[in-house]
């Protein structure tokens, strides 16, 4: 219990402050955030098949013309430490190394969000660091794009989808599975950089597009997490600006 209250400690002196309604990024399981996408995801561990999917999303506060990509940070915390088995992915040697994927598929049954990128955008997961914020933690790095020829003239008070994370169910029950599946997790859709062509031009937004808990999700009811902001499912820390090639440059 004191490592745990400790880890929170030094991860609350890095928090930031919560973003004012408007302006910021929405995270949901399902749908987009005012497409009434669920907060909270509930699984009884108890099958190897099936994918669950959350959809991110982004407001502006006004309107941003030529916008060619989406630089996108993304932190979890297990309320268990160190961080369960089951979220170990990407990484060479990791226990679901193939169970976490991006893509860019828009559900056309949308009706409050628009697809920014118009069916344009290709990209995906650059980096998964495990114990990034401290042993309970994970980090995604992302950068999505469309082509030179398709640069993007964005609305500000619209929100747009941007991505869609899939989270596969592969070895949570039964012979070889992956220790961790029922334990509370926390993911926080830190940051989205929208890029442009003018460096000076590009948008960084973190923090609640809805002013609450918008860019948030719980896994299992999130119980007991501590997570960049304080205790229980918060708000995380905006990230350094980094370039759109320091970015590119996790792909090789």
């Amino acid at each position: 219990m004191k490592k745990v209250t400790l880890l929170c400690g030094i991860l609350l002196a890095l928090s930031a402050t919560v973003a004012a309604a408007g302006p910021g990024v929405g995270l949901r399981w399902t749908a987009c955030l005012s497409d009434g996408g669920a907060i909270n995801r509930t699984f009884a561990c108890n099958s190897n098949s099936g994918t669950n999917l959350l959809v991110g999303t982004f407001e502006m506060g006004a309107d941003l013309p030529q916008v060619s990509g989406n630089e996108v940070v993304i932190d979890l915390a297990s309320a268990s430490n160190p961080l369960p088995m089951w979220w170990a992915f990407k990484n060479t040697g990791t226990c679901r190394a193939t169970s976490l994927a991006m893509n860019f598929t828009y559900n056309a049954a949308a009706v409050n969000c628009a697809d920014w990128a118009q069916a344009q955008s290709a990209g995906g997961i650059g980096a998964y660091n495990i114990g990034a914020r401290g042993p309970n933690t994970a980090r995604i790095v992302a950068a999505i794009a469309v082509p030179s020829t398709a640069l993007m003239d964005l609305l500000g008070a619209q929100e747009y989808f941007s991505f869609n994370l899939t989270i596969n169910n592969l070895k949570s029950v039964g012979t070889g599975s992956c220790a961790g599946c029922a334990d509370p997790v926390c993911i926080v859709f830190n940051s989205i950089n929208l890029t442009t062509p003018i460096l000076a031009n590009n948008v960084k937004l973190s923090g609640p597009s809805n002013g609450t808990d918008g860019n948030y999700c719980t896994w299992q009811g999130g119980g007991g997490v501590s997570t960049p902001g304080g205790s229980g499912c918060p708000q995380a820390t905006p990230t350094r600006n980094a370039t759109w090639g320091q970015v590119k440059s996790l792909y090789h």
